[in-house]
């Protein structure tokens, strides 16, 4: 290998170890959060239901001694009452808790007024606001110094598999290296993730390439594994120089259902996949979710 091509490995290798730290950061807190507002629920439901819950402050007392004693003061009576909150708050919206940390969460809890604390919400979740800046957005009332307040403001959840609403049609995935077959096209998306990414739209991060599954003692390899933070899900992609075929989407589908049962987690999205295939001079990518298949053209350039 050329000088290039080492270095470029070695790149690799570093992206992927950065990746998947922050991969790892992402799902502790979302089980974490996850935990917490399951932790609520079952308090809530001891004490005789959300009607009756805030009148059950002695049940919280006993048991934050016993989890204190075993676990620490992150389980004291203090918290547990906010564990508690927090599922009385979002007790019709479970899936909040995959959407913001639980430092976000503990900034948004106190407020009272339930408008006013949707908006921070959303607020968060459209404009991907870190703790701190959340933070100044209460601490300069940006809410009350709103010109045309909502009569109800709901929480808006992001729609689950909204992929296409910022992506590029025609993609293109610039070429350090002639594509001969397969690997090279491989090798050409490797080399410009962040440019690919970019393209692809908001929110992917790379997982792996050539990453292995096991089933019933078969090695199977999956070209390029994504994951994208805004759509919560695996993404899959398959790379083939030629027209698409019928088994083509067969095997996606076949790889979205492995990775559904071995990597994601109960809070996730459904996997989704990316085909790439070539007619004539062009590169098509097809995308595949449950029982559809999406053409869109990329080119590379």
């Amino acid at each position: 290998m050329k000088e290039q091509e080492y270095y470029v490995e070695i790149e690799h290798l570093i992206k992927k170890n950065e990746i998947v730290k922050r991969a790892r950061k992402l799902e502790e807190n979302y089980s974490l959060v996850e935990t917490y507002w399951h932790i609520g629920q079952i308090i809530v439901e001891a004490q005789g239901g959300s009607k009756r819950a805030k009148y059950g402050n002695e049940l919280i007392k006993k048991w934050s001694i016993k989890l204190t004693e075993l676990y620490g003061k992150g389980y004291n009576a203090s918290n547990l009452k906010r564990f508690r909150q927090f599922y009385l708050i979002f007790e019709k919206s479970a899936t909040v808790s995959n959407y913001l940390n639980w430092s976000i969460y503990n900034e948004l809890l106190p407020i009272k007024d339930e408008n006013k604390r949707n908006y921070f919400f959303n607020l968060c979740i459209k404009n991907n606001l870190s703790v701190r800046e959340i933070r100044q957005e209460i601490k300069s009332n940006s809410y009350e110094r709103l010109i045309d307040k909502q009569e109800k403001i709901e929480i808006e959840i992001p729609k689950t598999y909204s992929i296409t609403t910022d992506m590029k049609n025609p993609i293109i995935i610039p070429v350090s290296c002639e594509v001969k077959n397969e690997h090279d096209l491989e090798l050409n998306i490797l080399a410009n993730l962040d440019y690919f990414f970019k393209q692809l739209g908001q929110g992917f991060t790379y997982v792996g390439h050539q990453y292995k599954l096991v089933k019933n003692n078969h090695n199977y390899f999956i070209d390029i594994l994504l994951f994208n933070i805004e759509l919560n899900c695996y993404v899959v992609i398959e790379l083939k120089l030629r027209s698409l075929r019928k088994e083509d989407k067969a095997q996606m589908e076949f790889y979205m259902k492995l990775v559904d049962e071995q990597i994601k987690k109960t809070f996730h999205n459904k996997t989704i996949g990316i085909i790439i295939t070539k007619e004539s001079d062009h590169f098509i990518v097809n995308f595949v979710k449950q029982d559809d298949i999406i053409p869109l053209y990329y080119e590379l350039q």
